[in-house]
This record gives structure tokens, C-alpha cells and sequence, in this order.
């Protein structure tokens, strides 16, 4: 293991549309030294570790070298290579979702305690610049509800998931570390095989939550609002923005003899230091691994936000779905 002086020995286990990006980053960072990337296709491993000068290696291989990975190979393959990263000594990131269901999760929080090696999800939005500032905006205050839309047209390569797996299962994950409260209750409904979904969770705070993700709106947004008694939110994680809006007042105005209504606000912009988030979520790994402290996601948050996500899902028919309570 490399100490706190010296760049961590990390790899990338699937180099595809994401994966090549986990590889870009670890060889910009000075925290890390990227020994190599591994990948079933290996003419594509080879393209990636060329292009960012290391090495394209069987996963096996690559674990000998390495004291940490990335995990971004798809998601029926997450635990059988989560498994072998850590029986190998090797601390993993592991892609969201997760696993695919909390069976599975149950194992990997077993071997997890066993091997006592930290496991990161990656949640890549706890990173965004926009959302740690917002968990700043948001102390003290009393939250109401809050409303998030991920939406953007079909992708360009076929995804097996549905948009609440691959979308909303980020501002799922989002909501649950800004309300520190339990799900009591779940509703929801989707079209084109929930393509386009939208749900609503009730807290047992009374804080409510709505969601819509879809890949068939021809208009990418990524925002969430936040409605707490004392003021109204919004994040725009695209733009790493936020903008609060207080002190709402109604009047009436007179102007050339005609009475007209209109509402004064203050609106607040607080600077955002802006940033990669993927780069930020790999040096929190990096540093997580280095200093064997707990990381920012931790499994039990990657099943939290999927039990959630496949409660949304698997919802019956009438529409509401009770759910069990959250892994502690």
C-alpha cells in the first residue's frame, strides 16, 4: 500500500464509455499512478491504455499490480469482479448501481467486513460542486419537499436499464444524503418501460420528494429545487450553480394611474468552486484508500438508493409500495 508521499497503484477493470473517463483521470492525478486497465475487449484496452500511456493487462495481471481499482464493467458483473478485486487485496470503486439486487449486496458487505478493505460506490453527483455546496445552503434549514429532473433524449448506445436504474438512481441517491429521514412510502408511475418515470417518496419527517428521469425528452436537464420553509433552492448541475430565492413580498403598485401587483424576491448566488466531479469522486477514493477512512458513498448508501430504485421499478399496480427499512 502505498503511503500518503508516494502515487497510489490503481487500474480500471472495463474500459468502455465511462471507464475510458475513470482512465483519463487517474493519469492526470498526482495521487495516483495508473499501472493498467483491463478489459474483455482487448483491442479497446489497448486503444485506452495507449492513449493515456500505460499498460492494457488480464484483470488478474492487473490485481497483482495494483492497490485500488475501478469498477465499470456492467452491472451483472459487479460482484463476481468486486469479489475478486478484494480477495486479491485490491480496494474497489464500484460503478452504480451497486449490484443487482440486496442479495448480492448482503454478500459484498460480508466479504467487505471480512477483508477490511474500504469499497466506494460511484455516485459520481455527491462530487458535483454544485450539490457539496448545496449540503452547506441546506444546514439548519427546514425542508419541505424537494424536486429533481434528469432528463435527455435516447442515447446513442443501447442501455439495458431503465431510466430509474440509470438516472434517477443519482438524485435517489442525492435525496437520501440531504434528508435524514426514512422512506415510509413509494409512488410511482413510468411509460415506454419506465423509459420516462417519475416517483414520489414520502419521509417519515414528512419531507416529500419528486423525481423524473427520462431518456426520451428531447432537452437534456439535470436540476433539482429544494422548498424549505425559509426559502426556495435551485441546482443546476450542468451549470455547478445555485440560486437562492428568499423573502418573497406581494405588493401593489401604482404607475400612471393603473394599480399592478408584483412580487419582490432576493435571489442569492453563492460561488461554487467548479470542477470535474468524476476527478473529485477519484481523489476521494485515492484519498480513501491511502488513509483507510470511510468513503463519501459507501455500499450500504449504494443499496439504500437501489432498494429504492427497484421499489420504483417493481412497483404494483395500485401504485404505492411500502418499503423496508434502510441498511444501517
Amino acid at each position: 500500500m502505498s503511503n500518503s508521499d508516494t502515487p497510489l497503484d490503481v487500474g480500471v477493470i472495463g474500459v468502455g464509455s465511462m471507464g475510458r473517463h475513470h482512465a483519463r483521470v487517474y493519469s492526470e492525478l498526482p495521487s495516483a499512478n495508473l499501472v493498467g486497465v483491463s478489459d474483455v475487449d482487448t483491442e479497446q484496452a489497448q486503444e485506452v491504455a495507449q492513449k493515456h500511456g500505460t499498460t492494457a493487462l488480464e484483470m488478474d495481471d492487473l490485481l497483482d499490480r495494483v492497490d485500488a481499482v475501478s469498477v465499470v464493467v456492467p452491472t451483472q458483473y459487479h460482484l463476481d469482479t468486486a469479489k475478486q478485486c478484494l480477495s486479491a487485496g485490491v480496494a474497489p470503486l464500484i460503478e452504480k448501481p451497486v449490484v443487482e439486487n440486496q442479495r448480492q449486496g448482503e454478500e459484498l458487505l460480508s466479504l467487505r467486513e471480512t477483508v477490511g478493505l474500504p469499497v466506494q460506490v460511484g455516485h459520481i453527483e455527491r462530487f458535483n460542486p454544485a450539490i457539496q455546496a448545496l449540503t452547506d445552503v441546506l444546514s439548519g434549514l427546514n425542508v419541505l419537499s424537494i424536486k429533481t429532473e434528469r432528463l435527455g433524449p435516447p442515447p446513442g448506445r443501447e442501455i439495458d436499464d431503465s431510466a430509474v436504474l440509470d438516472l434517477m438512481i443519482h438524485d435517489l441517491d442525492i435525496v437520501l444524503s440531504l434528508v435524514d429521514s426514512d422512506v415510509v412510502e413509494v409512488h410511482s408511475a413510468g411509460v415506454r418501460e419506465n423509459r420516462h418515470a417519475t416517483a414520489t417518496l414520502q419521509f417519515e419527517s414528512g419531507t416529500i420528494a419528486n423525481l423524473t428521469a427520462s431518456r426520451l425528452t428531447q432537452r437534456k436537464v439535470r436540476k433539482l429545487v429544494v422548498t424549505a420553509e425559509e426559502c426556495l433552492v435551485e441546482v443546476d448541475y450542468m451549470d455547478q450553480s445555485i440560486e437562492i430565492h428568499r423573502r418573497s413580498v406581494p405588493e401593489y403598485i401604482e404607475k400612471n394611474g393603473d394599480i399592478k401587483f408584483r412580487h419582490e424576491s432576493i435571489v442569492e448566488r453563492p460561488t461554487v468552486s467548479k470542477g470535474e466531479p468524476l476527478k473529485n469522486e477519484l481523489e476521494s477514493f485515492v484519498s480513501t484508500v491511502v488513509n483507510g477512512t470511510e468513503p463519501v458513498v459507501t455500499v450500504e448508501d449504494g443499496l439504500n438508493a437501489l432498494d429504492l430504485a427497484q421499489a420504483i421499478d417493481e412497483e404494483d399496480a395500485l401504485g404505492r409500495k411500502k418499503i423496508t427499512n434502510p441498511i444501517q
